[in-house]
């Protein structure tokens, strides 16, 4: 394998082989991606960034590799997203009220990491509690995309809520990063930064010492710039664990080792109902190339319903609110986390630390979310929700009858510039409505980039899978990376801003 004129430019698996073989130190190629991460701090990507601690475990990672103890990810520099406790460094989940936490303990997937070699360059900018779909909630700013449209200078936003993963990836900051999926949050930023993402089934990662924003959906993924190097990640980031009584006691398989199975004889299914009245042509198009290139590689393509679709975003935005309401009471200004000065007794304490320290994004779903638990409402919205809920899940299942894998658009469009939606919440809302209901069926979706606008920004295409099934829908994914061919790579503008 001929080394890359800059590490940085590597894959997840082509730095495997290169630091294990020991054709790059650890520590040269570390250092590569530390200089990488101060040069782009125009992206703001990071909240925080671990240098000193890369370089550490780099060193330590090349001691191993000298006496052959070579472990899974050894001497990998990842990035990992703020909303993941690592003991001993700043966890803020993009708010001003943990702006000051640093956990006295690590989160299971990041232990699992930590575990296989890997090196921690730095927590990942976010979306508050990743409560948003654009990166724009963050109390540290937002995370400006790499990507730019041709002839125009604006800043174009990253996805969210895992946006600073997303842009890492994209800008080649990390060889992969961690990223947390309650309604599309790996999914939608990966497809409009370029680059791949996956959530696995629910329970297939630990959800211990992940920042909680709506406890039934959330599940963590990794964030890559390959299908393969997803692979790689996800084998070492699932586990069971005691302390998560969600995760589930399933063998985690070899992902990397079926991805070059190909399609033949699998049956795609193109659900009806994703087909949404103003979605740009170039959405539709791309995803009846999908169609096709999985098609002549020989797969069969068949039509299938997920009949309750339309109500899967109202679904969401009722069942995700009401559990973060629940979730958040605990930021009060009493245990950890920021404090109002001079309050008069409890209650003004109460009040003035919450006010001051959740965003307005964060304020608007706990009101949501404690109103549809209200007294005379719970059953109302709530329950009926629930209800739902299950008929999505039932969709799935049925369609599933016909089918191996679905194919669907990740987003509604491409990314689009910073501050154009912010004023409104439901225009921003609706890039999660082809990727919440994986998350309410609990299901695995993996983003691939597929393509480019006429505007030079990226766009992707959903594989959503059987429950513990993201080897089917890894494998399928690799397909379509391969027909697709996305070579494209965003300007390295931020070196001279």
């Amino acid at each position: 394998m001929a080394l890359p004129s800059n590490p940085t430019d590597f894959t997840l698996a082509e730095a495997r082989e290169a630091v294990s073989s020991k054709k790059i130190s650890s520590r040269e190629l570390t250092g590569a991606f530390v200089k990488a991460v101060e040069t782009a701090r125009p992206l703001n990507a990071f909240v925080t960034e671990t240098s000193d601690r890369a370089l550490d475990m780099a060193v330590a990672s090349d001691a191993r590799i000298a006496k052959g103890d070579i472990r899974p990810l050894e001497g990998l520099p990842l990035a990992i997203k703020d909303l993941f406790c690592t003991k001993g460094v700043r966890t803020t989940a993009g708010s001003n009220i943990l702006s000051n936490f640093v956990p006295p303990y690590e989160s299971t997937v990041s232990q699992n990491l930590w575990d296989a070699g890997a090196v921690m360059l730095g927590k990942t900018n976010m979306d508050e509690f990743a409560m948003g779909s654009s990166n724009e909630t963050s109390y540290f700013g937002p995370v400006t995309s790499p990507w730019r449209a041709r002839a125009s200078n604006a800043k174009m936003v990253p996805g969210g809520s895992s946006g600073g993963s997303a842009a890492s990836v994209a800008a080649n900051l990390c060889l992969a990063a961690t990223g947390t999926d309650t309604g599309g949050s790996i999914r939608q930023p990966a497809a409009v930064s370029g680059t791949v993402g996956i959530k696995p089934t629910y329970g297939r990662c630990s959800r211990w010492g992940i920042v909680a924003f709506a406890s039934s959906l959330d599940q963590a993924g990794p964030m890559t710039r390959t299908v393969r190097d997803a692979a790689i990640l996800l084998k070492a980031m699932a586990s069971v664990d005691p302390k998560d009584s969600t995760s589930v006691d399933m063998p985690v398989p070899d992902y990397e080792a079926g991805l070059e199975a190909g399609v033949k004889g699998l049956r795609i299914g193109i659900p009806k109902e994703y087909r949404v009245d103003g979605a740009p042509p170039e959405i539709d198009a791309l995803w009846s190339q999908g169609a096709e290139w999985l098609k002549a590689q020989g797969a069969e393509v068949v039509e299938v319903s997920l009949p309750h679709t339309k109500y899967a975003l109202p679904t969401y935005y009722i069942v995700a609110p009401a559990e973060a309401s629940s979730n958040l009471a605990r930021y009060d200004g009493v245990r950890y986390g920021h404090r109002a000065k001079n309050a008069r007794d409890i209650i003004d304490l109460y009040e003035k630390s919450r006010g001051e320290g959740f965003g307005s994004e964060v304020k608007r779903r706990i009101l949501i979310g404690t109103y549809v638990l209200s007294s005379g409402y719970y059953d109302a919205y709530y329950l009926r929700a629930q209800k739902l809920r299950t008929l999505i899940a039932r969709d799935f299942t049925q369609a599933f009858q016909k089918c191996d894998v679905l194919l669907t658009p990740a987003t509604p469009g491409p990314a689009f510039a910073i501050g154009e939606k912010t004023a409104d919440p439901v225009s921003m809302y609706l890039n999660d409505v082809f990727t919440v209901t994986v998350n309410l069926a609990g299901l695995p979706g993996l983003a691939v980039p597929a393509g480019l606008t006429a505007g030079g920004l990226p766009l992707g295409l959903q594989l959503i899978g059987k429950a513990f099934d993201e080897t089917t829908v890894l494998r399928v994914g690799r397909a379509v990376e391969t027909a697709a061919n996305f070579t494209a790579k965003p300007e390295r503008w931020w070196r001279a801003a």
